[in-house]
């Protein structure tokens, strides 16, 4: 069977050495046939790796949607505000497109892009990874098979390691929600999803707090300069660092993001010119450090969520407590542990990891694309429809901690649902 043709949006990390990598390892799946990038660079890159010829690449999105289509689908890995304009076009033209999330950074917008996927009938999947993998499908299976008994209440924590943190969220592209998008929504809305996913209810209602308490000016050490590169005197006691997060043996990521030019001389270039050789203490990041949401199920399910910024490691732990049996699970450790309230007994579940990223979700998003667009499936596990409900928590739960109030999720949907039918497009 004939690989897929694809065209790439974004050839940046996530094109590149997610995706990317993907079609290096499964040449009978996918094949890249145009890519475009505004980084020449990157862009060059991209297609030397994947014998994309000269009048293939492109410097922007715009000027390749402009072309008669080029291939039967297209990955969308551009950053966040680009993603509504794009998609829309690429839909338009008539391809079937993988999404990178969020979808679009307002809900509104969210909207726009189901209602166009299905008006045009083309495929609109989003980058969900987490539905794709072994640990995560296992620890849906084991509860929607009852054996819980009916789920009570559940805890949920996304704990984002503090050097990720200072990467994405307060040097890099998702530092600032006027650029991208506020992080309950760029980082969380896998963990929406997954609770949507897993629980099969929607929420009635919703109350979220939280804020930037630690990338801040004031808590900057005395004396410390814009740039780490710049003689920190602090250097020896901060953990945000950046030679000693960036200059190390590790070139995969996130080091890889910062440059091209990964030698030692193209980083340390990197942190005295770019983004990630600045002071954590000394950035233009907005993005909350901290946030909990609480929420009500339609089913009287309590469920309480938290997101921070300041831990050892990157990691989601998870317990679910039913009539029958307690869950408990983390990524850390892969195991998912049930107690038994009948017998006292206790069972231990190792669904193990699959190559690729994302504990195997990058090669299981992709799959599933490749399957939609051959038509072995009817619809993708992570469709835009599918998908918004996890963007609509995330927009409900920035909304309630901004305001301080308590979100009715059925009215909030009608809200949206109402403002993206009255307002035109603003592309």
């Amino acid at each position: 069977m004939k690989p897929i043709e694809v065209v790439l949006l974004g050839a940046g990390s996530r094109g590149t050495f997610a995706y990317g990598r993907y079609a290096k390892m499964n040449p009978h799946m996918v094949r890249f046939v145009a890519v475009a990038e505004p980084n020449p660079k990157r862009r060059e890159r991209f297609a030397r790796e994947h014998n994309i010829p000269p009048e293939r690449c492109f410097e922007s999105w715009e000027e390749l949607l402009a072309q008669p289509q080029l291939a039967e689908a297209l990955l969308n890995a551009t950053m966040d505000q680009t993603h509504l304009a794009s998609t829309l076009a690429a839909l338009e033209r008539g391809y079937h497109v993988l999404l990178e999330k969020p979808m679009a950074t307002t809900p509104e917008d969210c909207v726009r892009l189901v209602q166009a996927a299905e008006r045009t009938g083309r495929i609109l999947q989003i980058c969900h990874v987490m539905r794709y993998t072994k640990y995560w499908g296992t620890l849906h299976d084991i509860l929607r098979s009852g054996r819980l008994g009916r789920i009570i209440t559940v805890e949920h924590r996304e704990n984002v390691a503090y050097w990720h943190m200072a990467h994405s969220f307060v040097r890099g592209n998702w530092r600032n929600s006027k650029t991208s998008a506020p992080m309950i929504l760029a980082k969380c809305c896998h963990d929406m999803d997954i609770l949507y996913w897993n629980l099969g209810v929607p929420v009635r209602r919703l109350s979220s707090f939280g804020s930037l308490l630690h990338f801040r000016p004031e808590h900057a050490p005395e004396g410390a300069p814009e740039r780490c590169t710049d003689g920190c005197p602090a250097q020896d006691e901060c953990p945000f660092y950046a030679p000693r997060l960036y200059l190390g043996e590790n070139t995969g990521w996130p080091v890889n993001v910062i440059a091209t030019d990964l030698s030692m001389e193209g980083r340390l270039k990197a942190l005295r010119e770019g983004p990630y050789g600045r002071c954590v203490y000394h950035c233009d990041n907005d993005v909350v450090d901290h946030q909990v949401v609480n929420m009500e199920l339609e089913d009287g399910t309590s469920v309480t969520f938290t997101m921070h910024g300041h831990s050892h490691n990157n990691v989601r732990t998870t317990r679910y407590d039913g009539t029958r049996a307690t869950l408990r699970a983390s990524e850390a450790t892969g195991e998912i542990t049930i107690y038994d309230h009948l017998t006292g007994g206790e069972e231990v579940i190792v669904p193990g990891r699959e190559a690729g990223g994302h504990g195997g979700g990058d090669t299981g998003v992709m799959n599933a694309f490749v399957a939609a667009v051959r038509g072995k499936e009817r619809e993708p596990l992570t469709s835009a429809r599918a998908s918004l409900e996890s963007h609509l928590m995330a927009f409900a739960a920035e909304k309630a901690r901004v305001e301080g109030t308590i979100i009715d999720m059925a009215a909030y949907r009608v809200e949206v649902e109402a403002r993206a039918l009255s307002r035109p497009l603003d592309l």
